[in-house]
């Protein structure tokens, strides 16, 4: 069980709260044990300047490897504003949705504690600092021109605080400690944490609850404690040893900055930033199999604005064709055009979304392979057949998204260049857990996309291996956290083979 630490410079500055055993001085912090785990550490020095007691407190946390808040990374970023500010893109929309002041009011401060603030209208912009510059008080200094700026950003001390802000400062410090770290119920003999990320508010997540309760049980047998996170989480990373993402993933957006953060703190990751990057942009995908001679439909890239290159597309891919949006998924952002009438105005439309688009030759199967591929070996296969009366797998189109069937089946009876393509198209993306979508024409392979964090669902991906299936992905995930304890790198040890 994690212990959680207040490090403060003298023991008078904590004489306005209740005494704990949690709170010490900086000083008693230098006298610990260098090696002490699983120990969080809230920074509550008086002051954060580089070379300040508040700093080395951050840096000997880190060094010691005591999860830490602030970070020396937040303590940096936010010394400078012109670091702070290149990371403010994600806060503008809940700047956006402020209401317009009163008539001579520019200005507003407001102080945010542990990402609480006291005004619910600020609450969403509080939250957000918080998670891009984890630290206890954070003061805003916001600013009126036509719409609100944040104008400055500045760490504050508690000793600043008159009793309003006290009180509201000790019931954040309580609901942070007790709630974001709080401890967890855990076997003894439970050897690894592993938190299972999901979003109970998505509407196509890559497995059901049948499927999560069996990772969940797949992973209790092998010895681990399983928890289900969701994005409200995301501070609790540093309790966990490992972190699988079962929510569909994109790079703006949450899953990314939790794959970056477990990461960042040591945990083993699935699907880490790396695969997230590199599969869920379809540019990306095309020129890494160009480069790498992966077998693949003729593609082309499509730019805003160039009308000669669509019309090189069609020379080039013939009609229909298949265009794309870069970071589409499930089936969603892909359209097919059948005339030359049609692929402007479709790619118009499009490129409202994106700066470029993926123009592919239109290739028709009956159903598309996916192959499931954990550590660049196979693992499961399906074929999953196109929606009724549609051309795609998924049909939105509909007032109800609608599915075609799908058949489920060991890998050594899926054909062999479709088993080698897959493989092929893995390789230079890395080690994870991928879902490679290929057709097959004519006896040949053509891989459309490789997606990380793949669909698994109780009865569809798992129809041939059953809980076997589960079994294996987290013996991966023990397996990997079995090297990383043990030191030895990436070595690999022996495993069976997957049938």
């Amino acid at each position: 069980m994690s212990r959680v630490l207040l490090v403060i410079d003298q023991p008078s500055d904590w004489a306005p709260y209740y005494p704990s055993e949690r709170v010490i001085t900086f000083a008693d912090y230098l006298q610990l044990p260098a090696r002490q785990q699983r120990t969080r550490v809230i920074n509550l020095c008086a002051g954060y300047d580089y070379r300040s007691e508040g700093y080395y407190c951050s840096l000997l946390a880190e060094a010691r490897g005591h999860r830490v808040l602030p970070s020396v990374r937040t303590l940096n970023d936010l010394a400078l504003p012109q670091l702070y500010r290149l990371q403010l893109g994600s806060v503008l929309p809940a700047l956006g949705r402020l209401r317009t002041p009163e008539e001579g009011a520019a200005e507003l401060v407001v102080k945010s504690f542990f990402g609480q603030c006291e005004d619910p209208l600020l609450q969403p912009l509080a939250r957000l600092l918080f998670d891009r510059f984890p630290c206890p008080i954070l003061e805003i200094h916001l600013t009126w021109d036509g719409s609100w700026q944040i104008a400055d950003l500045r760490l504050c001390s508690h000793r600043e605080l008159d009793d309003a802000g006290e009180t509201r400062f000790a019931e954040a410090l309580d609901r942070f400690s007790n709630q974001v770290w709080r401890p967890r119920q855990k076997s003894e003999s439970s050897r690894y944490d592993l938190a299972i990320l999901v979003n109970p508010e998505e509407a196509l997540p890559p497995s059901d609850q049948a499927a999560l309760k069996k990772f969940a049980n797949a992973g209790r047998e092998l010895g681990f404690s399983v928890e289900l996170i969701t994005p409200a989480d995301y501070l609790r990373l540093p309790e966990f040893d490992a972190l699988f993402i079962r929510e569909t993933t994109a790079i703006d957006h949450h899953t990314y900055r939790f794959a970056k953060k477990a990461e960042a703190e040591g945990l083993v990751v699935l699907d880490d930033p790396t695969s997230i990057l590199r599969c869920t942009n379809k540019i990306y995908l095309a020129d890494l199999f160009a480069h790498h001679r992966v077998p693949a439909p003729r593609t082309r890239i499509l730019r805003r604005g160039d009308n000669d290159g669509l019309a090189a597309a069609v020379a080039e891919l013939g009609l229909p064709m298949v265009i794309k949006i870069p970071d589409g998924s499930f089936s969603r952002g892909v359209v097919k055009v059948k005339t030359a009438e049609e692929l402007q105005e479709r790619a118009g439309e499009l490129f409202a979304e994106s700066s470029l688009l993926l123009a592919q030759e239109f290739l028709y199967t009956e159903f598309d392979w996916r192959i499931g591929v954990l550590d660049n070996r196979p693992l499961y296969a399906c074929r999953y057949y196109m929606a009724k009366n549609h051309w795609q797998i998924y049909n939105h189109d509909r007032k109800k998204n609608s599915s075609g069937s799908f058949t489920t089946l060991p890998t050594f009876e899926v054909p062999r260049a479709v088993l080698q393509a897959a493989l092929k198209a893995t390789r230079p993306i890395g080690n994870g857990f991928y879902g490679v979508d290929v057709k097959e024409s004519a006896g040949r392979a053509y891989v459309i996309e490789v997606n990380d964090n793949p669909s698994i669902d109780s009865g569809v991906e798992d129809k041939y291996l059953g809980g076997e299936l589960y079994r294996l992905v987290m013996e991966e995930f023990l397996r990997r956290l079995d090297v990383r304890r043990s030191g030895h790198g990436s070595a690999r040890t022996t495993a069976r083979p997957v049938s």
